[in-house]
């Protein structure tokens, strides 16, 4: 369903109250200084693209296992062909709140100067429900709360199609590095990035998570290299130079450890079911504290998001940007 002009008044009013009708409070809980609450800024969103209606419209994929809107953001320049399309999607696990804060950093920019010939579409929170879950924790406080799935507790990374068997002999010893879903697709959230997927054109794509530190390209269900692998590598070289001091690593996902295989991820899903060139990029290298580290453990929010995030987000748009303009 995309939101014509005459409803992102209406939207942006909404918006405000998402997260399950409260309001964001005024100000935030200390341990999500810096961050936005996804009601209001997504509001803003809206404001702001009923500003610029030849810019950008904004698209209800779907609803989320708990009937929850999952918005998206559409950009492109009118005045330029499109050539090229690449999404972006954030807010895949409940805590880290750092990738939907460097999606709507780079959402705001894009609003304001939209790339020349390419096509970009934004979802800030796929996973609404757990994100929703979490802001009600920090409300309430339930800080220790660890929230990774959707309403139902599914792990929505995965949750897709592609490399879903386990067949390396670590699967017997780590099994639950080789897990999925009961079956592919079987949350709305899932499907409705599918149906996206089956109706747009996409060259290129990132889902955006935390932590880690690492631009990783496909696969991440199988050790052996993607046919594409030298082209994986001069982008992921460009993302770094963008980044510039204390870059991320370009990996395959996979390779990340001998031991480790992820199944069923949407990586996998973006490259081997609709062909596009696909990245998960880790944000931060964590939210931990080395002084703070006894207090800090208790609290899985501070895992995933630094205290400060504003140069981790800089680092995220800067690879994004990359990754919009291509190879160089």
């Amino acid at each position: 369903m995309v939101v014509g002009l005459s409803c992102c008044l209406a939207l942006a009013s909404d918006l405000a109250t998402w997260a399950d009708g409260q309001p964001a409070p005024d100000p935030v809980p200390d341990l999500a200084e810096g961050y936005r609450f996804v009601g209001p800024a997504l509001a803003a969103v809206a404001a702001k693209v009923a500003e610029r209606p030849a810019i950008a419209r904004i698209e209800q994929l779907g609803l989320s296992a708990g009937e929850r809107p999952i918005w998206a953001v559409h950009v492109a320049d009118p005045s330029v062909p499109v050539r090229e399309e690449v999404l972006v999607i954030a807010g895949i696990h409940a805590l880290e709140w750092i990738s939907t804060e460097v999606a709507l950093t780079w959402l705001d920019e894009l609003l304001d100067h939209p790339p020349a010939g390419t096509a970009i579409t934004v979802i800030p929170v796929l996973n609404a429900d757990g994100r929703a879950h979490v802001e009600a924790d920090l409300l309430e406080p339930a800080w220790g709360n660890y929230r990774r799935g959707n309403h139902l507790g599914v792990d929505l990374n995965r949750d897709y199609t592609v490399h879903r068997d386990a067949r390396s002999w670590w699967r017997h010893v780590l099994p639950d590095y080789h897990s999925t879903t009961e079956a592919p697709l079987s949350q709305p959230e899932s499907r409705a990035l599918d149906a996206l997927l089956e109706r747009r054109d996409y060259d290129r794509a990132a889902s955006l998570h935390a932590f880690g530190g690492y631009l990783y390209h496909p696969w991440s269900g199988r050790w052996r290299r993607p046919d594409e692998w030298a082209a994986f590598v001069r982008q992921g070289r460009a993302m770094e130079k963008a980044q510039g001091g204390h870059a991320y690593r370009t990996r395959q996902l996979s390779r990340w450890g001998f031991f480790f295989r992820a199944q069923g991820t949407e990586l996998d899903h973006l490259y081997g079911a609709h062909g596009i060139e696909a990245w998960l990029i880790e944000l931060t290298r964590s939210g931990l504290r080395p002084h703070r580290i006894a207090a800090d453990r208790t609290t899985p929010f501070r895992w995933y998001n630094p205290v400060e995030p504003h140069p981790h987000v800089q680092r995220g748009v800067a690879a994004l940007r990359a990754l919009a303009r291509g190879p160089m």
